[in-house]
C-alpha cells in the first residue's frame, strides 16, 4: 500500500498514520521476536513496570448491540452475509436489554462497557439510538467503548458529544497481508475512519488478530504498524483467531502459544504506555498461558461469557485465575 505519510510537528494535530520516519521498523520488531523467550518476556514486563502497576488488569465486556448481516468479506468473521456460519441477522438492540446487559456487566466487575454492531458504515438513522446507549451506559458509571465499522464525516463527533470514551477499529493485520484477509475495504479506509475518531477527541482502541496466515513477519509488521501510529491507540486488543466453520479462514494453520506470548511482548514493548488487551481466543488457552500473557504486559481482558458471536471464559474461571495470580481488576 502506498501513502503518502509526513512526521507531524509538535504543534499539528495528532495523527495516527504510520510516521514517515517510523520509530519502530519491521526488522526490529522481528528482532524482538527472535529474542530468548525468557529474556523476551523480562524486558517487555521490565517496560510493564514502568507505565503501570504490575497486578492490575483492566476488564471490559463486550455485547453485541447488532448481530450478523454485514457486507463486508472480513475472512474470520461469522457475521459476514457472504459466508454460511449460523449467525442470522439481528436487528439493533433496544435500549432497555443494552442496559440490562451493561448492569449486569458493571456486578460482575467489568470497568468499560464495549457495544459492537456489524455494519460496514453505519447510517445517521442507526447512529442515533447508538448514542442514547451511550449517554444511558455512562449513567452507570461504566466506560464506553463502540464498534460500528467505517465512520463518515461528524459521526465521531457526534458520538464524542455523547460521551463516548473508546472507538474500537482494528487495522487487523499487516499491510501487505491485508488484502489477503479483506477485499471490501482497505487499510486506509480504516485509518481514515481511525483519524477521524482522533480528531474528535475520542481514545483509539486498535488492533490485530493474530492466525490469520500471516507468519511471524506479518505479526511484526501488524505491531509496527500499530506502534508507530501518531500517537499509538491507547488500548491495544491482540485477538488469537478463534476460527469459525463457513469462513475463508476456517483450517488456517493455529499459532503456537509461544508465538502468540512473543506478540503480546513486542506490542508492550513498542507501545509502553498503551493498555494491551488479551482479547479473543482465551476460551482455548490454558491459565498457565494467559498467565504468560500478563507476565509479557498484557493489562486487560473482556471478561464474560461471550465476545460478539464467540464464547469467552466465564466470569468464575477469570475470578479464579485473578486470585491464583494475585491480580487486581481495575
Amino acid at each position: 500500500m502506498t501513502m503518502n505519510l509526513t512526521r507531524q510537528s509538535p504543534e499539528s494535530a495528532p495523527t495516527l498514520y504510520p510516521l514517515a520516519s517510523p520509530k519502530w521498523s519491521v526488522e526490529e520488531i522481528l528482532a524482538l521476536f527472535e529474542r530468548p523467550l525468557l529474556d523476551l518476556v523480562f524486558e517487555a514486563q521490565r517496560v510493564h513496570r514502568e507505565h503501570f502497576s504490575p497486578n492490575e488488569v483492566q476488564r471490559s465486556t463486550l455485547l453485541s448491540i447488532k448481530t450478523g448481516g454485514c457486507s463486508e468479506d472480513c475472512g474470520y468473521c461469522s457475521q459476514s452475509k457472504r459466508y454460511d456460519t449460523g449467525v442470522e441477522a439481528e436487528r439493533l438492540m433496544a435500549l432497555e436489554k443494552v442496559l440490562e446487559q451493561a448492569r449486569a456487566a458493571k456486578a460482575k466487575g467489568a470497568s468499560r462497557f464495549c457495544m459492537g454492531a456489524a455494519w460496514r458504515s453505519p447510517k445517521d438513522k442507526d447512529l442515533e439510538p447508538v448514542l442514547d446507549m451511550i449517554r444511558e451506559v455512562k449513567k452507570l458509571g461504566l466506560e464506553t467503548c463502540v464498534t460500528l465499522g467505517m465512520l463518515k464525516e461528524g459521526q465521531a463527533q457526534a458520538l464524542k458529544e455523547a460521551g463516548l470514551d473508546y472507538y474500537n477499529h482494528n487495522i487487523d493485520t499487516a499491510p501487505e497481508h491485508y488484502s489477503k484477509v479483506i477485499t471490501t475495504h482497505t487499510l486506509k479506509d480504516r485509518l481514515d475512519t481511525l483519524q477521524q475518531v482522533r480528531e474528535a477527541d475520542i481514545n483509539v482502541c486498535c488492533g490485530g488478530i493474530v492466525g490469520l496466515g500471516e507468519g511471524r513477519r506479518g505479526r511484526a509488521g501488524l505491531i509496527a504498524e500499530l506502534a508507530n501510529m501518531s500517537p499509538p491507540p491507547e488500548s491495544v486488543p491482540i485477538n488469537s483467531l478463534v476460527q469459525i466453520a463457513g469462513t475463508p479462514l476456517a483450517g488456517a494453520e493455529e499459532v503456537e502459544p509461544f508465538e502468540f506470548v512473543r506478540t503480546i511482548a513486542a506490542a508492550r514493548i513498542t507501545m509502553p504506555a498503551s493498555v494491551v488487551r488479551l482479547s479473543a481466543g482465551r476460551e482455548q488457552m490454558s491459565d498457565e498461558l494467559q498467565a504468560l500473557c500478563f507476565m509479557a504486559g498484557a493489562n486487560s481482558i473482556f471478561y464474560g461469557e461471550r465476545l460478539l458471536t464467540t464464547d469467552n471464559p466465564g466470569a468464575d474461571r477469570d475470578e479464579r485465575l485473578f486470585a491464583q495470580l494475585g491480580l487486581r481488576a481495575i
